[in-house]
């Protein structure tokens, strides 16, 4: 209920040198009062004795925000205590016999959201700017959460509006002093917007990539020398390495950084027939990975022939010439290459860069900022529907394509909260972390 007070501990459970309690609620001032905190001035950090029922809790910082202007919108206030245990626990304990109660997941930036603080593509930018591991995921996430991506979608529903107006005049006034054929003249707005939404759903998945990592899969036939190569990228002893065909039998992943982005690594069966059905089993994995992947590492050792594995390399992945100290590979027609050697380790610092140049090509630059959830991509790529299916109808029934724009205006809002968003809310806010 967002008539309730709520607490969380808002800095990681267990020993450190100070814990921030976060509070929340109509009754954040008679909490404080109720610890021995009264009259504590907003925004300014106060030094405070805590006490309930008698019992000293701690000598603690304490700050105070008087709402809207505070981070939920609400009174607000942060405990910075010592970081012991005990102390945490007795905090704890007296903020819930003065009738405060723990937060659930995400509820600070719920009513965040809730109070106008913030809009939904923004809340869940908080929950990226948590989980970033990266300086790209924490760069999107800051551009997100700056309302970057907002106001892209506020843009392209005012457009919409605009048409819609356009259109409704002609359907609404038709006695009335409007030019003739008002409708038509949304359409050269709508062949843009139209446009503005193509590309962006064109560019969905570079914000997925980045939040989520980029899959680069190692390819090839058996004994090419993939699990050497992946042992290699990642600088350590993650897969068995041996002499006999067929050892790696199951998909083996590693997450790394490259470039400052997130990479996921992964290394593969050796892609051949076999009436083994593990290793099978193994080559089945292997190649449904491979359709899935952002990029593949086509690896080829000396004498290799082009084999299974070409079925499933595309255009834009790279070859690796493996195994340059044992002797050359034949060229393979249509895709870059690299020789390599992890014996000798020649060519592997070209292979990082080659990847790093990849990762900011695919993953950096574009004049729209990048769709972060799937979410976003589907009420996208439904509002683009809407768009075209009013230019459609423009000049033959202005009707429908008012209905239409209408849909296309709701599938924004959607995006950023303004409507109907209820049924989205849990899915959301249940990602996060309890303290925000």
């Amino acid at each position: 209920m967002t008539n309730d007070t709520i607490f969380a501990l808002a800095t990681p459970p267990g020993r450190g040198a100070i814990a921030v309690i976060r509070l929340s609620g109509p009754q954040v001032e008679a909490t404080l009062t109720g610890l021995g905190a009264s009259k504590v001035k907003p925004r300014m950090a106060s030094v405070r004795d805590l006490t309930h029922g008698g019992a000293h809790i701690d000598q603690a910082l304490v700050l105070r925000f008087v709402g809207p202007h505070s981070y939920t919108g609400e009174d607000s206030a942060e405990l910075h205590l010592h970081g012991g245990r005990a102390v945490v626990e007795a905090a704890s304990s007296a903020l819930i016999a003065l009738g405060v109660r723990p937060a659930e997941p995400g509820e600070f930036t719920r009513r965040a959201f809730q109070n106008g603080r913030m809009d939904l593509a923004q809340a869940e930018a908080v929950a990226d700017l948590i989980d970033a591991e990266t300086a790209a995921q924490a760069r999107q996430a800051l551009g997100q959460l700056e309302g970057k991506l907002s106001e892209t979608y506020v843009g392209f529903r005012r457009d919409l509006l605009h048409a819609l107006a356009l259109v409704e005049a002609e359907i609404d006034f038709p006695d009335e002093e409007v030019p003739d054929n008002l409708a038509r003249t949304a359409g050269p707005v709508l062949v843009r917007l139209a446009e503005d939404l193509r590309r962006a759903v064109d560019t969905g998945r570079r914000g997925e990539r980045v939040r989520d990592g980029y899959r680069i899969v190692l390819i090839g036939e058996t004994n090419a020398g993939k699990s050497s190569l992946f042992n290699a990228l990642v600088a350590r002893e993650a897969a068995i390495v041996t002499p006999i065909a067929g050892t790696t039998r199951d998909v083996l992943d590693a997450d790394l950084v490259i470039g400052g982005y997130a990479v996921t690594l992964s290394d593969t069966a050796g892609l051949r027939d076999s009436d083994d059905p593990v290793e099978a089993e193994g080559v089945r994995r292997a190649r449904l990975r491979a359709e899935q992947a952002d990029l593949r590492l086509w690896v080829r050792a000396p004498g290799d022939p082009e084999g299974v594995a070409a079925d499933y390399a595309q255009s834009g992945d790279l070859v690796i010439a493996n195994k340059a100290d044992v002797g050359t590979v034949t060229a393979t027609r249509g895709l870059d290459s690299l020789t390599v050697s992890t014996q000798t380790g020649q060519g592997l610092s070209d292979l990082h860069d080659w990847i790093a140049a990849r990762l900011a090509r695919d993953l950096s630059g574009a004049d729209f900022p990048a769709i972060t959830r799937e979410r976003h991509r589907l009420r996208l790529t439904e509002a683009l529907a809407a768009v075209e299916a009013a230019l459609a109808a423009l000049d033959v029934a202005p009707e429908m394509a008012g209905d239409d724009l209408r849909r296309a205006a709701e599938a924004l809002s959607r995006v950023t909260g303004a409507i109907g968003v209820e049924d989205i809310l849990g899915q959301v806010f249940s990602t996060f972390c309890i303290g925000k």
